[in-house]
């Protein structure tokens, strides 16, 4: 369950610029919101089909669980901070629950056995590209010293878009951050870790692998 927390991970201005005095987490998950939603959408279609049941909504605490665990968090007393980025149309995650970034999920808290996970939700504005926004808001992370694991899931099946985030990973070259991207399928490599974004999604799902047929 999700409690209300009062964080502030940073400040957006009116020219999308983030405010440096901020105190961080060891633990980042920078998340492009509307692209995971948009391909748990299509996951659920899928799979329903296949398996001949319906799937209901992602448990978005099990799914951030699922992928702190990729990005090698280990169970303890961790602090994990998660950023979800999305368009100004976009005010849920349609496919989650909780979703609604206002009234669930941004300056909202669980903690269980990995640790205290905090989430906020930040809007790209309207002359602001989600896109950009989120490489900004990765360029900021990555110089932060100390960070030690970063989490990222962007839109990876557009290869501009995932380019320009392997070049801020590239530029970045530093040994004591553990980086990992998530994508659906195994992309171009660089200095980072990669997993699969599907396997965590189908985990929150509630998706087991024995449901799975050739």
């Amino acid at each position: 369950m999700l409690f209300n927390k009062k964080v502030c991970i940073f400040a957006l201005h009116m020219n999308n610029e983030l405010n440096n005095e901020v105190k961080w987490s060891e633990n980042i998950v920078l998340v492009d919101a509307d692209y995971v939603d948009n391909v748990t959408f299509n996951l659920i279609v899928n799979f329903e089909r296949m398996i001949g049941r319906r799937i209901p909504q992602a448990d978005i605490a099990k799914w951030l669980d699922c992928i702190a665990l990729d990005g090698g968090i280990r169970e303890g007393e961790n602090e994990i901070q998660v950023i979800l980025i999305h368009s100004k149309d976009k005010q849920q995650m349609n496919n989650f629950v909780p979703g609604n970034y206002v009234n669930d999920l941004s300056g909202k808290a669980f903690k269980d056995h990995l640790g205290e996970f905090t989430i906020n939700a930040y809007q790209a504005e309207e002359y602001a590209k989600t896109n950009d926004f989120f490489s900004e808001v990765l360029e900021l992370i990555c110089t932060q010293k100390g960070i030690k694991r970063v989490m990222v899931i962007p839109n990876a099946e557009d290869a501009y878009i995932y380019n320009k985030v392997r070049e801020t990973l590239r530029q970045a070259d530093d040994e004591d951050k553990r980086i990992t991207v998530f994508a659906m399928q195994p992309q171009a490599g660089g200095n980072y870790r990669q997993e699969i974004l599907g396997y965590s999604l189908m985990a929150a799902l509630g998706i087991k692998a024995d449901e799975i047929k050739e």
